[in-house]
């Protein structure tokens, strides 16, 4: 708590409950119209616009003249603010409408009392209901506050209404009676307090899930980082190799400690000629793999020789440009696919509850591991590409140029690469094709030779 600058000379009335909202509306007006006919200012707030309009429809029958504010016009309504703690004045706001603007009392108003402040209902957050009552009694002025609420009210309704309308019921009260007790305002604060307590603990599990999500973020913007400012990333893909082969050997070969089938050792080769089109030779001894560390480094040999190849047939730079241009492509793909299923996981995690598993343990154990599935993915299709890939012209030209544009409908699409299929050197386009700018004919070709693009690489 910050000490006010000068002593608080504001007086806080207890609250005013009705029975009804059509009773509690009718009491606002009234004593609206009271302070009016004395020229005291009111300021009267309410939770909603949907409530400022119903009351200002009150006024206007009554021939009360106010302003309305509905935190829609913030600069104008900052103006109208300022004027509200003049004489007579009646200003009707939502709890956002105005604040931070200082209201300075008119002359002759301190005498009457200063600003009064009429609160309609109460909110969720005492806090709120507490920034509507120190708009009065600023700087040491005199001021008035008071609430009026219903058994209506949601927050009556939702938190306490049955043990004050049984109170009500005992007390015997009529129609437009209302009840003014400390022992019911202390119900409120209560009630008030339950509520903040629930939404903090809304507020501290996001928070919690968030923080899994942005571990996850964190690591990922770094790799992708690295691949925006690396021009060779040669060996971040050896890497990616030696990781890959690690990984999938393992998961095949399921040798607890024993030597691997011959089954096993043709699973491996067979997934590396359907995947990346690496053949393995015919007079390989079966007897030297069947340890795992063997044919870990085995693989990864093979793996290593086919890329030095393929640099060969490429070319060195092309290469380079070819390694950045798929591992992004790869990782932005894989990752919205992540974010979009972390997202359908933390829909439904909330149901392992009934199993008595705490759903936040599970959340981050499940978002781990398809993480690390993610990972797994974007090195496998990462090097899939490397090693099929089939470059052309198009995609030469324009790797580090401004023409490669990502879902523009206006642009024409062009797949910069294709997939080796491996039946008769014929080809196949990868799903979901990337789009280039489209070049015109009679435009200057972008390899900068000065030619027209029909006569040069469009030819």
């Amino acid at each position: 708590m910050i000490p006010t600058n000068v002593d608080l000379q504001r007086t806080d009335y207890t609250d005013r409950i009705y029975r009804t909202e059509k009773e509690k509306i009718n009491a606002v007006v009234e004593e609206i119209e009271e302070c009016h006919k004395r020229g005291q200012p009111v300021l009267v707030g309410t939770i909603s616009i949907e409530k400022n309009e119903m009351l200002t429809k009150v006024l206007k029958r009554k021939g009360i003249p106010h302003n309305v504010l509905n935190a829609k016009f913030h600069e104008m309504e900052a103006t109208v603010v300022t004027h509200g703690g003049q004489r007579g004045a009646v200003t009707i706001a939502t709890n956002m409408a105005g604040r931070g603007t200082d209201i300075k009392l008119g002359e002759g108003v301190k005498e009457l009392g200063g600003l009064h402040i009429l609160g309609t209902e109460r909110h969720e957050s005492r806090r709120i209901d507490n920034q509507l009552r120190g708009r009065s009694g600023r700087q040491g002025d005199p001021g008035t506050a008071r609430f009026y609420l219903s058994l209506d009210d949601d927050l009556l309704r939702l938190f306490g209404s049955n043990r004050i309308a049984s109170v009500m019921q005992r007390m015997g009260l009529e129609e437009g009676e209302r009840i003014e007790h400390k022992m019911v305002s202390k119900a409120i604060a209560n009630a008030q307090k339950k509520v903040e307590g629930r939404n903090f603990e809304i507020r501290k599990h996001l928070l919690e899930y968030d923080d899994v999500m942005n571990r996850q973020r964190q690591y990922i913007y770094k790799f992708r980082d690295k691949v925006l400012e690396n021009e060779d990333l040669k060996e971040d893909i050896y890497d990616m190799l030696d990781s890959l082969a690690q990984t999938y050997v393992e998961e095949t070969a399921q040798t607890n400690g024993k030597s691997l089938s011959l089954e096993e050792i043709d699973e491996v080769f067979h997934w590396l000629n359907n995947r990346f089109s690496i053949k393995t030779p015919k007079d390989v001894d079966h007897a030297n793999l069947s340890r795992l560390e063997s044919l870990i480094d085995y693989v990864v040999d093979l793996m290593k020789n086919a890329y030095e190849k393929r640099e060969q047939d490429i070319g060195h730079e092309q290469m380079r440009d070819l390694e950045r241009y798929i591992l992004l492509y790869s990782i932005d793909s894989k990752w919205k696919d992540h974010l979009y299923a972390m997202d359908v996981m933390k829909e439904g995690i909330h149901l392992r509850a009934y199993a008595e598993k705490n759903p936040l343990t599970e959340y981050k154990s499940e978002g781990a591991h398809m993480f690390d599935s993610m990972n797994l993915a974007i090195m496998e299709e990462s090097l899939e590409f490397l090693f099929k890939v089939e470059v052309r012209d198009e995609f030469l030209m324009n790797i580090e140029g401004e023409e490669i544009a990502y879902g523009d409908e206006n642009h024409e699409e062009v797949t910069p690469f294709a997939l080796n299929s491996g039946e008769g050197g014929k080809s196949k386009k990868r799903g979901g094709g990337i789009k280039t700018a489209k070049i015109g004919r009679n435009d200057p070709c972008t390899c900068g030779s000065g030619k027209k693009y029909k006569n040069c690489h469009g030819r």
